[in-house]
């Protein structure tokens, strides 16, 4: 639950990377934990899981990686 609470506090149109939200979570160091329970996220909307990205390229995404892209480009427009 740390970890949803964590993705729901980046703000609409900004991203950050599952270290940082690992960090945010009150666990560093454990992005790959931040990985797999956001590949279980039950509410990919609701908890914006596409906001979160790998620290070397967009990461990936349940939905698929053009649906992250296309979600990303219209939080910024």
């Amino acid at each position: 639950m740390a970890i949803y609470h964590a993705v729901l506090r980046i703000p609409r149109g900004s991203t950050a990377t599952y270290g940082d939200v690992a960090k945010i979570a009150g666990r560093p160091g454990a992005a790959r934990a931040v990985g797999a329970a956001l590949r279980r996220n039950p509410f990919p909307i609701m908890i914006p899981c596409h906001r979160v990205v790998a620290s070397n390229g967009p990461g990936g995404y349940s939905q698929g990686i053009d649906i992250k892209l296309q979600l990303l480009a219209i939080e910024r427009d």
